[in-house]
């Protein structure tokens, strides 16, 4: 997992449970001493194992602790990526658009990095069918995105999920 992630990881813990949250959640996960630089890769077992300790002292299920970091992260992602969003794109203009700019140029800047695949299709003038493939298995976290992307345009939306297509921790 890139460093990235557990930069925004430790702001959305500080944020909804303050700075000492942090590391009392690494102390759980067993990784106390463990600095997260944000250009740097780190095994995917070490954000499972602090989302996990995040869980048990939340008393929060994982899938919705992910679900809600996807969602926190978008902002900043946005100005991250602004360059790559095109003004008249909105909350269905950016999920189409997201694998091909965003995820392109993430691998192409780090040949190590390794987002999900993304495939949003139009199936109507305001649906879109969505399938996340990812080896990490954090489909929450895409859900969360797509929550966090459609409120940054002041959009709701509806995610349906096909039973049994939750994929959890």
């Amino acid at each position: 997992m890139h460093g990235i992630i557990h930069a925004e990881l430790k702001k959305f813990v500080d944020t909804n449970h303050g700075p000492d949250a942090w590391a009392a959640i690494l102390k759980e996960a067993g990784l106390e001493n463990k600095t997260y630089i944000t250009i740097c890769a780190y095994p995917d077992e070490e954000t499972l194992a602090i989302v996990k300790a995040a869980s048990s002292l939340t008393h929060t299920p994982a899938e919705q602790i992910l679900e809600s970091f996807g969602e926190f992260i978008v902002q900043d992602l946005v100005n991250m990526y602004r360059s790559l969003i095109k003004p008249e794109w909105k909350t269905m203009g950016l999920l189409l658009h997201a694998e091909e700019t965003i995820h392109r140029v993430v691998r192409m800047k780090n040949k190590r990095a390794k987002p999900p695949q993304l495939q949003f299709e139009a199936i109507g003038p305001s649906m879109l069918k969505f399938t996340y493939s990812s080896p990490r298995r954090l489909s929450s976290v895409a859900r969360g995105i797509i929550k966090g992307v459609a409120k940054h345009y002041g959009e709701t939306v509806t995610i349906l999920e096909r039973k049994g297509a939750v994929e959890s921790i």
